[in-house]
């Protein structure tokens, strides 16, 4: 069995003005730009409750997790993966890998 992963990131719409676009950027361009590259197996997003709080997208990984962040890196350098004036860079995105350490299912 291969290790699971996964990337969470917290990210927030550059302005209130973008979020309608920023919200559409993102599910439509940016999670399957991001499910394209290899050991990226499934993404979720969640919205704030509170406001000012961020937006979280949580990113399933099969295999080497570091290997697939490093893929995304190149890719959101290279621009395979589009970034979008809509996301807010300062402060920049949160980004963190986690490791599957244990799995309880019905």
């Amino acid at each position: 069995m291969s290790a699971k992963s996964i990337l969470h990131v917290m990210t927030r719409p550059s302005s209130p003005e973008t979020a309608a676009e920023y919200n559409r950027w993102y599910e439509d361009v940016h999670m399957p730009e991001v499910l394209a590259l290899d050991g990226f197996v499934s993404a979720r997003r969640y919205g704030p409750t509170k406001d000012g709080d961020p937006y979280v997208a949580v990113y399933e990984i099969e295999g080497d997790a570091k290997a697939a962040v490093k893929r995304l890196n190149t890719a959101m350098g290279d621009g395979t993966v589009a970034l979008s004036d809509t996301i807010q860079m300062d402060p920049p995105p949160q980004m963190h890998v986690f490791e599957l350490i244990k799995e309880i299912a019905d």
